[in-house]
């Protein structure tokens, strides 16, 4: 049996290894710092509830608040109604997020070509991502909800939500756009050096070397812009959808009491948290691969 050091320089048997006391005492306290920090962050939030609490039931205008906003009798109405329409936001954001990752994929490569030949569609595409970053997601959807019903084109659509879903796409496509971008150009030139010293073409160096080099890398903006889209895709009430911010707007529209917007927003945060979550946790391991030395 073979004897190794340990942090305290006693020797310890190599197969059967016994923490020395002072590791003991140092794990201890440890434990117990993280405890009372737990504690103290606990009991901080308890009291910050609680005076959030009191300041708002003790406001003036807080019976009628509470009445006009936070009523049980049309939360339980207006519930079953926004989950319905929820499942459209729902196919929206599966959708428009694969339609937004292709499209907004192919104008980055657009705009990473080289050679003059391309020059025409970089510009395009470096037009394209500047007119629908600067274009309100809002004014986007209104020209396209109702300007193109107003051509009367053969053979295009009316309907609101393929209209409000292309609306969505176009300008969520310019943002991702900029983010594959810029995870392409953070890849090292001498990667690409190496791909075409093998043998490969632009193309091939493009497609196994540097595309998955440049995914991986921005998966966690990825992640927030799809999380941002599947908020916005309830702007596609303003056409008429009935998703689930407009069968929270019908019901207020009926009684006059704001109570179906806080249901309709509940479930949309409830709907988000998990992808919010889900992203932190990617974004931490990737830093942690980062720092280790991994690829990130």
């Amino acid at each position: 049996m073979t004897l190794t050091k340990d942090e305290t320089g006693e020797e310890s048997g190599g197969d059967s290894y016994t923490p020395s006391q002072r590791r003991i005492e140092r794990d201890a306290f440890k434990r117990a710092r993280s405890r009372r920090a737990t504690a103290i962050a606990a009991v901080s939030t308890l009291v910050t509830a609680v005076v959030l609490y009191l300041v708002v039931v003790n406001a003036p205008g807080w019976p009628r608040t509470k009445e006009t906003f936070f009523n049980g009798q049309y939360a339980r109405e207006a519930f079953p109604k926004v989950l319905e329409g929820l499942w459209l936001n729902v196919r929206l954001l599966f959708i428009c997020g694969a339609a937004v990752l292709v499209l907004g994929m192919l104008i980055a490569i657009a705009r990473t070509l080289r050679g003059p030949v391309f020059f025409p569609l970089r510009f395009l595409a470096a037009a394209y991502t500047d007119f629908f970053r600067g274009l309100p997601l809002i004014i986007n959807l209104m020209i396209v909800v109702l300007g193109v019903p107003a051509l009367r084109l053969q053979g295009v659509t009316v309907d609101p939500v393929w209209l409000g879903g292309t609306a969505l796409t176009l300008t969520y496509s310019a943002y991702v756009a900029e983010v594959f971008r810029a995870g392409i150009e953070s890849v090292h030139p001498s990667q690409r050096a190496a791909a075409r010293s093998l043998g490969l073409s632009n193309r091939q160096a493009l497609r196994y070397v540097v595309l998955p080099q440049a995914v991986r890398r921005q998966v966690p903006p990825l992640l927030n812009d799809l999380v941002s889209l599947q908020k916005d895709t309830g702007l596609v009430s303003i056409g008429g959808a009935i998703d689930a911010v407009r069968a929270a707007d019908i019901i207020v529209g009926r009684s006059l009491n704001y109570t179906p917007y806080i249901v309709a927003g509940l479930v949309f945060v409830a709907l988000t948290i998990p992808m919010t979550r889900f992203t932190d946790w990617v974004t931490a391991r990737m830093d942690r691969r980062r720092a280790q030395g991994g690829i990130a």
